[in-house]
C-alpha cells in the first residue's frame, strides 16, 4: 500500500521508533520521529505531517498534554503507550484521540488503525469530491447490512430493518465515524442528551437491539458493533 502520507512517530524509545518506522515505511508511508514533546510540535510545525503515533509517557511532557496541540493542528492521533488503565484511554479519546492502541503492540493491527484514522481525518477535512464525499458519507456498508444515513433507514441484504429510535440514532453516530472509537460519554451525551453521560446500561441495551435485529445470534465478539470494555464503542466495517 504505497499511500506517501507523512506520520510523525513520537517516542522516547528507540526501539520502538525504528521498529514502527520500518512498519510504515514498508505500507508505503512517509516517516519522521520524535523522542519528546517539545521535539514532536517542532516537527509537527516544520514537516505538517497526517497523522502522529503518540506515546504518552514522554520524558519532557505528559502526551496528554499535546495531544490537543496535535489536533487542532488538523492531525490525526493513534496513542500507541503501555498505560493500560481504562480512565487512560478515556481522556485521550475525549480529548480528540482517534484510536488507542496498548504496548506491546501487534504492528499489523497499528497499521490497521493508522489507515482507519486517515480515512477518517480526510472525510472530516473534505479530501474526497463533493460526489464521492457525500456517498460516502451517506450510505456505510458492513457485512450485508445498509446504513444509508440521508434516508434514515437501514437494510439488511436489501430488506429494511426497522430500529428503534435510539437503536438508529447509536447506529448512525457510530455510522459517521466508522473505526473510531467514540467514548460511552461522547455517545450518551450525544444520543440521549447532557446529564446522562453515566447511564451506560442505555447503550448496552440499544446495542444488543441493534445486534439481534441486524446480525442474528453472532455473538458481541464477531459483531461489527465492538464494544471496548470500559470505553465506548466502535463500528468495525471489515467486520463479516
Amino acid at each position: 500500500m504505497n499511500t506517501g502520507a507523512a506520520v510523525l512517530v513520537v517516542d522516547d524509545d528507540p526501539a520502538i521508533r525504528a521498529l514502527l518506522r520500518h512498519t510504515l515505511e514498508g505500507a508505503g508511508y512517509r516517516v519522521s520521529e520524535a523522542g519528546g514533546a517539545a521535539e514532536a510540535l517542532a516537527v509537527r510545525a516544520a514537516e505538517a505531517p497526517a497523522l502522529a503515533l503518540l506515546d504518552l509517557g514522554l520524558p519532557d511532557r505528559d502526551g496528554l498534554d499535546i495531544l490537543p496541540q496535535l489536533i487542532g493542528a488538523g492531525l490525526a492521533v493513534v496513542v500507541l503507550s503501555a498505560r493500560d488503565a481504562t480512565a487512560e484511554k478515556v481522556a485521550a479519546l475525549d480529548l480528540g484521540a482517534d484510536d488507542y492502541v496498548t504496548k506491546p503492540f501487534d504492528p499489523e493491527e497499528v497499521l490497521a488503525r493508522v489507515r482507519t484514522a486517515l480515512r477518517h481525518r480526510a472525510r472530516l477535512a473534505g479530501g474526497l469530491g463533493d460526489a464521492e464525499r457525500a456517498a460516502a458519507a451517506s450510505l456505510v456498508r458492513f457485512g450485508d447490512v445498509e446504513v444509508d444515513l440521508a434516508a434514515r433507514q437501514v437494510r439488511k441484504a436489501g430488506h429494511e430493518v426497522h430500529l428503534a429510535p435510539k437503536e438508529y440514532a447509536l447506529l448512525a453516530e457510530l455510522a459517521q465515524q466508522p473505526g473510531r472509537v467514540i467514548t460511552h460519554a461522547q455517545l450518551l451525551r450525544t444520543v440521549w442528551g447532557p446529564g446522562h453521560e453515566g447511564d451506560v446500561e442505555y447503550l448496552r441495551v440499544a446495542a444488543r437491539g441493534i445486534r439481534r435485529k441486524l446480525e442474528g445470534d453472532r455473538g458481541p465478539g464477531r459483531s461489527a458493533l465492538r464494544n471496548e470494555p470500559g470505553i465506548g464503542y466502535r463500528l468495525d466495517l471489515a467486520r463479516d
